[in-house]
């Protein structure tokens, strides 16, 4: 292979659209170097210490699992190979011994701990989903824990679930050009979305309005009619100045009816609220009113106390169809028509005009929070507005007060009613919140540009019926409070009737993020034709946990909620929250249990009682408890860890230097004091140790293309193929399609596919584990999901059965316990087949479900079967050309019999007929050999929320509002009010602005000599960078000798200034996370106060040794650590419900301040006479 040329086959557009072709970018274009590059792995690496000690044990036990057991009882022995991890030492080894290896070490560790303490980490499925999969495949039959990824980048914005109980759904880029008005907010779209900018260029032909908003001059602006800069952290202070204008002119003053009659069709806003009574005598909104409430439960007998109610247009109360309680146990009713009990019915939006009293209602505001790098607008941090409310007697005998979400949220911008509220605006000019005099004094923006903007955005929507579309980028969500700026963006579109439109709506694009088969492929992914259900963890709460980063946790709960919340009822430390959740079912467990899972049947036995029903009273008891309460006390930790299609600790490890603590037991440049030494506040819920574990992980294995910098920190490195080298399959949110990898060449040296490479472990593993485990009964705890009726959980208040606030109910209080069986010498057998489940149970996706044994038996056809084994007579999948073959049969995106299966399913929940969408392509069966010849563009899907059509471009919630499909939320409405008491308490039922967090790494670290040169603590942001993909590329010669040949850190002029820092010199960042070291950019393109290190800049090429930490300088995550936020572990609440990759805590970093200064001494760690001095400006 020379070099790379494009295709150009993708398939035309419609004719009023420009065609995808040409794509491309200077990335993907240099990805060929890689393949005989100095940096490819050519052969099985594995560290020199750890190699010798396994033959050693080897040659005195003939077991291969008691020769691994020798080593990891001495601990001196495994302190010898984990304290020299990333100091190099690796030699050359092959596959038979390697296998060996980390079969052994496998099953010793799910004998003696417990599968789940063998974990995996590979992202972004989408890329090479076949490749994913055999990983997690693998994992999933051993009942490992695959870890989440989404939510672990920062891409996942929580905003969505919360708005739409939808993970993320989005417009194809070739929509951008169906637009009107399009605002880029904090999505640099040529530089990150390159191949797809030229619809951004394309649509300004047209007319189309274009505005960038980012506070650097990045490279979208630029393509832009207009370039508005805030500072950056206060964009929900930008949209909530806009929505204030939204509301004011086409709300109140010249009301829009496409606006309102959308508002009152798809969202929550007529939806009525209770009032609670606060100690001061005004009132704060409480949950949503609910069938159940009242006396009669509205005649709705199948889930009334999860029905939402609201006042139709003649004044009487009514439970619209679509709420969650539709949902389930009934069918024929979970849909947008406008009937209540049968009866067609009109909502009311406001009470104004039919209300029986005005009430003081009181806000919380943040506004004010002083933070020494941020503006704040000082103002009473309770503001109490009038607004109208009806009385309302209940079935309890009480009568209560009760608002629409309308008029809270008119109220919650500022709005004037006419009801004489002297917290609400007079006018624009008014510095009050939140109008665009007071956006202005926190932005930086000026209010005229606040009104212009949102104006025109508005006036474009209302003329187009909803044509105005934000494109988001990942920037904006990377913040601590990431979900109130999406959440004031969301509203603006909401409020404009945007989404579900085509050419409107929400665009977030943070990755190559959207898997389209997705149906087809977790069967493959999970083993689910096998065991149900998987282990899955969301990785923020792992690493958090295991890296030991809540040790050093500075920030408060007390300090994120609401000046109306009763603090006594919020105590603790920041995990404790995490424990809590946990032990509710709200959050998954990794590890679960505090004692090897599959030991608890044994004690059942012993008990006289399921596995399950032991497991509750044991809990109960405290006999069991979970993991997590104990996480240093030696059996509560990962043991083995795979990483693959990924550089975890080169990229997205946030709090690098905790890893490399606590998970590897290596050197690290952590600066700053653990809890055990300083007065910070120690959790309640977890068991604190002074001393805590150092080295958890007894075995990192690492698959990879090139030695990445979890490479040089692993134990065991495998050579996969490139993307050129193995049959795969690739799709993307930005486009219809889906395409092949193919391999052009074959895998270089003897480097493997992953399939291969998992496949060959797997048949290694059914061997050692003969005699160590057979035929075993694992307890698993799986969390209450979203889109099952487990989502139905607490309707009200939150209890917790360990408070003795209520029984442990598995599926309710607390998580499912579900006994699962493992074949473990079957697993080769299982990983090459397809189980028997599909047969039995069918699949399905997002609570849709539907009967699947013609495409089993297809597969069997196709694939052909096993003829003998504890697989007999199943599909076989043998090669990764036969798993992505699994994938496309049983996905309704490329086989249309599956799709109107499906679309048919879904009907039976909505009464309504919705096959129409997929008939025509029934009998479309797109195979791997045809998009070898050509991608092809898939069949709609009812999994998704858009539609693929010739007369439409994807566009996310279309179907919802056309085809009157409810969104998976509380109210089956794009939900503006989040009513779950932890929201409430934290004061974020509805959007507010909120600051930037005070993380204190600055403040409180270890004391640094000076160098003699100044310093200045400045915000620091990693937006993705225009060299790489990730950290893919920041070592190819072809970009390094575009750019500046390794790491750089952008400062603004007047900072540089400031600190004698000239552009191209040798800076250090350091805060109590750690220290990186890199060359400055000085560009009047970056704000003072702000310095950005593009993501991901890794430490293996062109750095120095840190002045900070003597060792050679970090990375960009080098001075990051997880600080997860309460709000997002919330769970078993309709939207508000884990799933994988769908909802959990978050791993924010753009809160984090750094010490900037100039490097004096230059020291490259290799004695080879390169060392410098670095002089003061002249």
């Amino acid at each position: 292979m020379t070099w790379e040329t494009q295709q150009t086959d993708y398939p035309r557009t419609r004719p009023d659209l420009p065609n995808h072709e040409p794509r491309g970018c200077p990335r993907g274009a240099s990805y060929s170097w890689y393949l005989y590059s100095a940096n490819r792995l050519k052969y099985p690496l594995v560290r020199k210490r750890l190699i010798e000690l396994w033959r050693e044990a080897l040659s005195r036990h003939s077991d291969p699992v008691l020769a691994w057991e020798s080593i990891m009882n001495d601990p001196q022995k495994c302190q010898s190979y984990k304290q020299v991890r990333g100091h190099g030492g690796f030699i050359r080894s092959n596959w038979k011994e390697l296998n060996q290896l980390i079969a052994a070490a496998n099953v010793w560790t799910i004998k003696t701990y417990g599968p789940d303490r063998v974990a995996g980490f590979s992202p972004i499925p989408a890329m090479s989903m076949v490749s994913y999969a055999a990983g997690t495949r693998y994992l999933s039959l051993l009942g490992g824990t695959c870890l989440s990824f989404y939510d672990w980048y920062c891409d996942l914005p929580p905003a969505s679930p919360m708005t739409w109980g939808e993970q993320t759904d989005v417009p194809e880029s070739a929509d951008w050009y169906n637009s009107a008005y399009i605002i880029a907010w904090g999505s640099n779209v040529p530089q990150t979305r390159t191949p797809d900018a030229h619809f951004f260029t394309e649509v300004r032909y047209k007319g189309t309005k274009t505005i960038a908003i980012t506070p650097d001059y990045s490279e979208v602006a630029k393509l832009c009619d207009q370039w508005l800069a805030p500072k950056q952290g206060t964009d929900s202070a930008l949209a909530m100045a806009m929505g204030h204008v939204i509301l004011k002119e086409f709300h109140l003053d010249n009301p829009s009816d496409y606006f309102l009659n959308y508002c009152r069709r798809y969202t929550d806003m007529p939806m009525l609220v209770l009032l609670d009574e606060h100690a001061d005598g005004s009132y704060v909104p409480g949950r949503m009113m609910r069938a159940s409430d009242l006396v009669d439960g509205l005649g709705e007998a199948n889930n009334p106390e999860w029905k939402t109610v609201a006042l139709n247009s003649t004044g009487e109360l009514v439970a619209p169809n679509g709420s969650i309680g539709f949902r389930w146990g009934e069918k024929g009713k979970w849909n947008l028509e406008a009937v209540a009990a049968g009866v067609e019915t009109e909502l009311s939006l406001s009470l104004l005009g039919q209300h029986d009293d005005v009430a003081g209602v009181a806000f919380p505001y943040f506004g004010g929070n002083e933070n020494p790098h941020f503006r704040s607008v000082r103002q009473e941090p309770v503001l109490v507005r009038k607004l109208p409310v009806k009385r309302l007697a209940l079935a309890d005998g009480s009568e209560r007060m009760v608002v629409s979400v309308y008029d809270l949220v008119l109220a919650n911008y500022g709005l004037d009613r006419g009801l004489d509220d002297c917290h609400s605006a007079n006018n624009y000019n008014d510095v009050k919140a939140y109008t665009p005099a007071w956006g202005e004094q926190i932005t930086g923006v000026p209010r005229r540009h606040i009104e212009t903007i949102a104006r025109e955005f508005a006036e474009t929507a209302h003329k187009t019926h909803g044509r105005s579309m934000i494109i988001l980028g990942a920037g904006v969500n990377h913040w601590y409070h990431m979900d109130m700026n999406y959440r004031g963006m969301i509203n603006m579109l909401v409020f404009c009737g945007c989404v579900g439109q085509t050419g409107g709506g929400w665009a977030h694009y943070v990755g190559q993020e959207k898997l389209r088969p997705q149906t087809g492929w977790l069967p493959l992914a999970f083993a689910l034709d096998w065991n149900r259900p998987p282990r899955q963890m969301n990785s923020t709460s792992f690493f958090y946990n295991h890296a030991s980063q809540w040790r050093y946790e500075k920030l408060t709960a007390q300090e994120l909620l609401s000046p109306l919340a009763d603090p006594a009822k919020f105590s603790g430390h920041l995990i404790d929250f995490n424990v809590r959740a946990e032990r509710m079912g709200w959050l998954p467990s990794a590890p679960q249990l505090n004692l090897n899972p599959l030991s608890v049947k044994a004690s059942a036995d012993k008990a006289g009682l399921s596995a399950a029903d032991y497991t509750v009273q044991a809990l109960k008891s405290g006999a069991i408890r979970f993991a997590c309460e104990q996480p240093d006390s030696g059996h509560n930790h990962p043991r083995n860890l795979f990483v693959w299609r990924s550089n975890l600790l080169g990229s997205s490890g946030k709090g690098h230097e905790y890893m490399l603590k606590y998970l590897l037991g290596t050197d690290s440049g952590i600066q700053g004091e653990a809890l055990g030494s300083s007065e910070g506040i120690k959790p309640e819920e977890v068991e604190w140790q002074s001393a805590a574990i150092e080295g958890k992980l007894d075995l990192l294995v690492t698959l990879d293309f090139r030695m990445s910098s979890t490479c040089l920190f692993s134990d065991i490195v495998l050579p996969t193929a490139t993307w050129y080298e193995k049959d795969d399959m690739n799709t993307s949110d930005m486009h219809p399609f889906i395409h092949p990898l193919s391999a052009a060449v074959d895998p270089a040296w003897e480097s493997k596919s992953d399939w291969e490479i998992y496949k060959g472990i797997a048949s290694v593993f059914s061997e050692v584990c003969v005699g160590h485990l057979g035929q075993e009964t694992d307890v698993v705890l799986h969390p209450l999901q979203h889109d099952s009726p487990a989502e139905l959980a607490q309707p009200f208040d939150i209890l917790d059965w360990r408070k003795g606030e209520c029984e442990l109910i598995p599926g309710k209080t607390a998580p499912n316990i579900v006994v699962v069986e493992r074949d473990y010498p079957a697993t080769y057998e299982r990983f090459t087949s397809l189980g028997p489940l599909l047969d039995k149970l069918g699949n399905g996706g997002k609570g849709i479900a539907w009967n699947t044994q013609d495409e089993v038996d297809f597969l069997g056809k196709l694939n052909y079967t096993k003829h003998d084994g504890p697989a007999k007579g199943r599909p076989r999948i043998d090669t990764a050309l036969d798993a992505s073959e699994v994938i496309l049969a049983l996905a309704p995106e490329t086989n249309g019999q599956v799709a109107v299966k499906a679309w048919q399913a879904l009907g039976e929940m909505t009464g309504r007929e919705h096959t129409h969408l997929a008939i025509n392509k029934e009998d479309e069966k797109i195979r791997f050999r045809d998009i070898q010849a050509q991608p092809r563009k898939i069949i709609s899907s009812p999994t998704w929320s858009g539609l693929e059509s010739e007369h439409v471009s994807y566009n996310a919630g279309y179907t919802n509002v056309h085809e009157l499909i409810p969104w998976r939320t509380l109210s089956g409405r794009q939900q503006l009010y989040q009513d779950h008491a932890w929201m409430r308490a934290f004061g974020e039922s509805l959007v507010a602005y909120r600051p930037p967090i005070d993380t204190r790494s600055v403040s409180e670290m270890r004391e640094i000599p000076p160098n003699g040169f100044p310093e200045k603590a400045l915000n620091f942001l990693t937006p993705h960078q225009k060299w790489g993909i990730h950290s893919t590329y920041s070592e190819n010669l072809l970009m390094l000798t575009l750019s500046r040949g390794g790491p750089i850190v952008w400062i603004s002029e007047a900072d540089a200034r400031e600190l004698g820092i000239e552009d191209n010199d040798w800076i250090e960042a350091f805060n109590a996370n750690g220290a990186l070291t890199a060359r400055a950019v000085v560009s009047q393109r970056v704000p003072p106060g702000m310095t950005m290190m593009y993501h991901a800049q890794e430490r293996i090429m062109n750095i120095p040794g840190s002045e900070v930490t003597g060792m050679r300088g970090g990375i960009h995550n080098s001075v990051t650590r997880v600080c997860p936020k309460p709000t997002h572990m919330i769970g078993g609440y309709a939207q508000l419900a884990y799933g994988f990759n769908y909802y959990g805590t978050v791993g924010s970093n753009r809160d984090e301040f750094i010490m900037i200064r100039k490097m004096k001494n230059i020291n490259w760690l290799d004695d080879e006479g390169r060392d410098q001095i670095q002089e003061a400006k002249k």
